[in-house]
């Protein structure tokens, strides 16, 4: 079994928890900027003491309202300013968070609030108001209910002026350091979600170890724009190491707005997931592409990965290439820099594999892309990629006070201070995951003498042919999803002859593809599904993929399905996990047509 571990660099008094980071920060730097609120007049900066100062007056709030010490209250909303305040004012005034995803049904709503026995729910607008009243009757103990826009926060300020600083100060001292911080609900692509307990400890010592860890990207006085999900737990680590890291932070919800925002704010590191590069990627070649500028794109990005790959060898890039890369980074690179504010040094991914392609792409045009591995259950990152010691296709080493192994069947294990302290109510699925404090993470992935680690597939999601050949669906699925038009692919084949894929285009760059392909850039998807150059595209796509892999392991059909794959359509989760059974049963009829013609 392989196994690697690292010690931790630091360890937390057993009394302290989350709110001590912002007090200390606060102490330490109360005039440094924390967050920045995007305004008509430019951002206007928050400070660490203004910050501290404004949870500290909504703790009061909650507590009047008769919040009490480990009691759960949700936050329902996009990703925003006042989503960080009330996280950390829920554990001031000693409470449990528990984050819903804005996009979630009623139903859904309505489990993780009855589940976790909800006493508040704090909510974005009127429309996420009016889902919860759907539910009400069914989660009698939800009492409060207020919102982020409008005046609800200032009230809930006023409730609690007759709360003095003391009992503020109790209160977030009652949580300590092993204690729960929140449950966050598993999205899931089977069953319901489940409830992960994640500690405060898990948190403050990713944090601290973290910021030691990674100096030269966690740096005080540095920016990042947050767009995930806060109800996903990357997001949610993010927003606590930039607290005690000194951060400042601008807040970006809206993926269509995105690149205004780098442009704008001009972060210096962010967080994403890899579909966020392929975005980047395509659209600078499809820009490039309507200019009559693609085959310098494309020797540019080929000179690219090749600087990159030979910065892996003893004797580096030779003297030609070296010289290209130069001239490229004046053409071409600076200018995919420039879209993305350009001061962008670091970005942190995770979610999925990125791919080797798209990693030294990046770096070469100055780019660090550090890949991390974590589940929810694992307060995120388990192991990340350091800048001196880049190895691109891997998604690093463990950081310091956590450990992985690898089990007889391939199986990734992890444990550490950020391990889960199980599932809420849910002994059975603990006693399945937990295990003398390993986790099995249900991942397959490898180790190597260093302690580097590479993600080969999900366990679950092993297809296995009729044949008896074992496929890894992600190894197909990832690079395919790098096309400019494909959007999402499904491989399919268990139990079957052979491998197959359902794809779906990507409504976004689906225009701009056909119009520099002579096409008609308003063509509907479902007629696009069906033009023989986009027909041609997919195949081309698909025969580069199979060029990788063995015969068994190949995509030997395919149909272009005639819609859009996406969280809204039931067929992806809200961390963008394909839910492969939903898929197969809802084109049950490009299944038979794959198959039984």
């Amino acid at each position: 079994m392989e196994h690697f571990e690292l010690p931790p660099l630091v360890v937390s008094d057993t009394n302290s928890n989350i709110t001590d980071l912002l007090v200390d920060r606060a102490t330490a730097t109360p005039k440094l900027p924390l967050f920045a609120l995007d305004s008509s007049s430019g951002y206007q900066n928050v400070s660490a003491q203004d910050f501290l100062a404004e949870v500290k007056a909504l703790a009061k709030g909650l507590i009047a309202s008769g919040i009490q010490p480990s009691q759960a209250v949700a936050i329902l909303s996009h990703t925003r300013y006042e989503w960080t305040l009330m996280d950390f004012a829920i554990w001031f005034a000693g409470g449990v968070s528990v984050p819903i995803y804005e996009t979630s049904s009623a139903s859904q709503m309505e489990w993780i609030l009855s589940d976790s026995d909800c006493v508040a729910l704090f909510a974005e607008n009127s429309e996420h108001v009016q889902r919860f009243e759907q539910i009400k009757a069914s989660v009698p103990l939800v009492r409060t209910v207020m919102t982020f826009e409008g005046n609800d926060l200032e009230e809930l300020k006023r409730r609690g002026k007759e709360i003095s600083d003391e009992t503020v100060e109790q209160r977030r001292k009652i949580s300590k350091l092993h204690e729960l911080a929140t449950i966050i609900y598993t999205s899931g692509t089977t069953g319901k979600p489940k409830g992960c307990e994640l500690s405060h400890r898990g948190f403050v010592e990713l944090s601290k170890n973290a910021t030691l860890d990674l100096k030269d990207v966690v740096v005080a006085g540095r920016s990042t724009v947050l767009f995930l999900p806060l109800a996903h737990v990357f997001a949610r680590f993010v927003e606590v190491l930039c607290v005690h890291g000194g951060i400042r932070v601008a807040f970006q919800p809206d993926t269509a707005k995105v690149a205004n925002t780098f442009e704008s704010f001009k972060p210096e590191f962010i967080l994403a997931v890899p579909r966020v590069f392929e975005k980047v990627y395509n659209s600078a070649e499809q820009k490039a592409e309507a200019g009559g500028k693609g085959d310098i794109f494309r020797k540019a990005a080929a000179v690219a990965i090749a600087w990159s790959e030979a910065l892996d060898t003893k004797k580096g890039p030779s003297t030609k290439l070296a010289l290209q890369h130069f001239v490229f980074d004046k053409l071409v690179y600076k200018k995919i820099r420039a879209a993305m504010g350009g001061k962008l040094q670091y970005v942190i991914s995770g979610g999925a594999p990125l791919g080797t392609r798209l990693g030294h792409f990046f770096r070469a045009i100055g780019v660090i892309v550090l890949e991390g591995y974590g589940l929810t259950e694992t307060t995120a990152p388990a192991t990340i990629s350091r800048p001196a010691t880049l190895k691109i296709g891997k998604v690093g080493q463990p950081l310091p006070g956590t450990g992985v192994k690898i089990a007889t069947d391939g199986e990734i294990w992890t444990n550490g201070h950020n391990t889960m302290l199980g599932y809420w109510r849910n002994e059975k699925a603990t006693a399945e995951v937990l295990q003398d404090g390993w986790f099995a993470t249900g991942d397959i992935g490898t180790l190597d003498d260093e302690g580097y680690l590479a993600i080969t597939g999900r366990k679950k999601e092993l297809l296995v042919t009729a044949g008896g050949k074992n496929v890894a669906p992600a190894l197909l699925e990832d690079p395919l999803r790098s096309h400019p038009i494909i959007g999402q692919a499904v491989v399919i084949g268990d139990n079957l002859p052979f491998i197959s894929a359902l794809i779906s285009l990507d409504p976004e760059m689906l225009p701009v593809w056909l119009k520099n392909h002579g096409g008609d850039n308003t063509t509907a998807i479902s007629a696009a599904s069906k033009l023989p150059v986009v027909i041609a595209a997919v195949q081309k796509a698909v025969d580069e993929v199979n060029s990788q892999v063995s015969k068994a392991e190949s995509i030997r059909k395919f149909v272009i399905i005639d819609s859009e794959l996406s969280e809204a359509s039931g067929h992806l989760t809200p961390s963008l996990k394909i839910k492969r059974n939903v898929v197969i049963s809802d084109f049950a009829w490009a299944v038979d047509e794959i198959y039984n013609n």
